[in-house]
């Protein structure tokens, strides 16, 4: 790094040479000595082997190479100053590409009705939203953040912890009126139980000791889970972030009350990203929105 700060330093004594018509002159607008000046000069003119200057006694014109060279230089300079003030931009008004993961019922009950008021909060932002029932990988799939439920198998992630959603037991009316309510874990057996294809361990409940489900309906994805049962096929044990709103409004009901551990490791919902990645504005900017409005 010292190398590059100081070929920096001698390119932009160069420039002052340049646009100051002389070495004293530059030396007193950089408050430098003379010798220093002239030394810059002189390892750049031996680094390309050619010489930027003609020098009299009473000033320094440039030569032709000085001229191409010295403009190219300003140019680069131009350009990184105007990354540098892209970025500083940026952290004061987050703006780029953005894309999210999270699995389609986190997408659909948490994120969509968020999206309007981030866009009119953040307008430059650039927001893809992707809905993944799956883990995927981030760098492969070019994800900036992604939304998780549950344990991290991952320790290349970093984790931004959103809180905690708890687990119920739920049926609609419609199901409990036709099969009656089961009073203990035992009469889950004579139920019907909607679970999930594709990851056996969203199918364990988490009492002491654990309980597995008797599964007799399944689906790979939790919203077609959800919409199972609110049709009245059965019982499924579902996240209060995708259920919250249909308990209120009596579209389902818990059953077996709170017989679950609690807190449990299904129950964290966490942001990830991966570790060496620098936390650019517009992620900061997403995290910390959801995280004071998302209702878990």
């Amino acid at each position: 790094m010292s190398g590059i700060r100081s070929k920096t330093e001698d390119l932009e004594i160069l420039l002052a040479v340049a646009d100051h018509g002389g070495f004293s002159a530059a030396a007193v607008v950089l408050d430098l000595q003379v010798a220093k000046v002239s030394r810059a000069v002189a390892r750049l003119e031996l680094e390309h082997g050619c010489s930027f200057f003609t020098r009299t006694t009473r000033k320094v014109n440039l030569t032709p190479e000085g001229e191409q060279f010295i403009m190219a230089i300003r140019q680069a300079m131009d350009s990184i100053a105007a990354a540098e003030f892209a970025l500083a931009e940026q952290k004061v008004r987050p703006s780029g590409r953005l894309r999210v993961d999270a699995a389609s019922p986190f997408v659909l009950h948490q994120l969509v009705p968020l999206i309007k008021p981030f866009r009119e909060a953040h307008p430059e932002i650039d927001l893809e939203l992707v809905s993944n029932d799956r883990i995927i990988d981030l760098i492969e799939k070019r994800t900036d953040l992604a939304v998780r439920i549950g344990e991290l198998s991952d320790s290349g992630l970093n984790a931004t912890f959103l809180g905690r959603s708890r687990l119920h037991l739920v049926a609609s009316p419609a199901y409990l009126a036709q099969n009656g309510e089961p009073a203990t874990l035992a009469d889950l057996d004579q139920h019907e139980v909607i679970g999930f294809s594709d990851n056996p361990n969203l199918n364990k409940l988490y009492t002491s000791p654990p309980t597995v489900l008797p599964v007799s309906l399944s689906a790979s994805s939790g919203e077609t889970v959800r919409q199972l049962c609110l049709a009245g096929n059965g019982i499924a044990l579902l996240s209060n972030f995708m259920v919250k709103k249909d308990l209120d409004e009596g579209r389902l009901i818990k059953v077996l009350g709170d017989i679950k551990d609690s807190p449990n490791p299904r129950e964290l919902v966490q942001a990830v990203y991966y570790k060496h990645t620098v936390l650019a504005s517009r992620i900061e900017a997403f995290l910390s929105f959801i995280k004071t409005n998302i209702s878990l």
